[in-house]
């Protein structure tokens, strides 16, 4: 018996790769899971501390079933394990005012928001300025502003995510390969990927890659342009005492002008001295590998001066740490799940542009049953190649 062949093998153990490869493991089938770091880590887009997770996502409707499913195999992950994996603060989006902005291609973000809560019974409020002085001093909403509250709406700690999916993957005999550098991957004859690493070569049925902002690595020359690498930064922030408390302030997102980056959002405190908040980039980098991990004191005063300044009260003015992550973004903002262009036996799952950790625990149970050929809970159809494949 081969002990280098699995039935599927799944390529980076990020948030979607993790989840993919639990939901997979279940199978009782051989499986396989790569990375070429060692998950959880910090190189990627899945680290940070903690990520939003909201039910009403502004992005599409197509996305809504994706995390009403998601939710739920959170609190199946907390029931089997004891760890506390998500956090329902509740979750502000504020609108300034003035012009119509779009968030992650999404034209009118805020009102479509509104709308799909409406469309897909979420409970929601939506509320004034002067409503939101009341119930959370904590932000300086002009008063042009308008307030959207979905009470399901929180957070998720992504690290712990990961590493126990990724634990829950091997109690069911899932072979997990750390500091593996995957090269290429080849036809078998007669059917199967060849997975040439910088530990040898293994052989399966079918792969999915998951491999985040490593995506373009396994990709056609023609295919890669679908995809661009996004650098983030993650500022934490320090606080005066009693404010931004885990157990009443909600995690908050922030559209203040037209551009795709007049926007910040943030997260109540963890530890009761600090907050993080960031803003998004969509500019271009060339590779993961070239991106600059480092940030400057510079993007700190600037972060401070364009983004935060006038807009969060009981906060001090300086920056503790900021760290780097990872967007890999699509023109429209959509995910990619669909078969690699002429190499029917790879599955390429890129839950990308800055909105896919709170859509993951339901992405890799939906990839994990289209591997097996099982009936879908959530419907793929609209994350498939969206143009002519040469």
């Amino acid at each position: 018996m081969n002990q280098n062949h699995f039935d599927v093998a799944v390529v980076g153990l990020g948030a979607l790769g993790a989840s993919t490869l639990w939901q997979l493991s279940k199978s009782g089938e051989k499986i396989l899971g790569i990375d070429q770091f060692s998950p959880p880590h910090s190189m990627g887009s899945s680290h940070g501390e903690t990520r939003i997770t909201r039910l009403a996502v502004g992005e599409g409707l197509d996305f809504v079933p994706i995390v009403t499913r998601s939710h739920e195999i959170w609190k199946e992950i907390e029931g089997i394990t004891g760890n506390k994996i998500m956090n329902t603060t509740g979750g502000l989006l504020f609108d300034s005012g003035g012009k119509s902005w779009s968030k992650h291609g999404s034209e009118g973000f805020f009102q479509r928001t509104v709308q799909f809560a409406q469309k897909s019974n979420i409970p929601h409020e939506v509320f004034d300025t002067g409503e939101l002085k009341k119930r959370f001093s904590e932000f300086n909403l002009e008063k042009t502003g308008t307030v959207y509250f979905e009470p399901s709406a929180g957070f998720l700690y992504p690290e712990l995510a990961i590493s126990t999916q990724l634990q829950l993957a091997e109690q069911n005999n899932a072979v997990i390969k750390t500091h593996t550098k995957v090269y290429g991957l080849r036809p078998i004859s007669g059917g199967g990927v060849s997975i040439e690493t910088n530990q040898g070569i293994f052989e399966a049925g079918r792969v999915v890659v998951s491999a985040g902002p490593w995506i373009k690595d396994f990709l056609p020359d023609f295919a890669k342009t679908k995809f661009k690498i996004c650098r983030q930064i993650l500022h934490w922030i320090p606080i005066e005492a009693n404010h931004f408390q885990k157990s009443q302030t909600p995690v908050f997102m922030w559209g203040f002008g037209e551009g795709a980056e007049d926007f910040i959002y943030g997260f109540p405190s963890l530890d009761g001295k600090s907050i993080k908040v960031a803003s998004e980039s969509f500019v271009e980098r060339n590779h993961p590998d070239t991106v600059s991990r480092e940030v400057s004191e510079q993007e700190q005063v600037d972060f401070l001066k364009t983004k935060i300044d006038g807009r969060l009260n009981h906060i001090e003015k300086k920056v503790l740490v900021s760290k780097v992550c990872l967007y890999t973004v699509t023109n429209d903002s959509y995910f990619i799940i669909d078969e690699m262009p002429d190499f029917p036996e790879v599955l390429i799952a890129s839950a990308c542009s800055g909105h896919g950790f709170k859509h993951s625990a339901g992405l890799g149970e939906a990839i994990s049953n289209t591997m097996f050929g099982k009936e879908l809970r959530i419907d793929l159809e609209a994350f498939k190649w969206k143009i002519p494949i040469e």
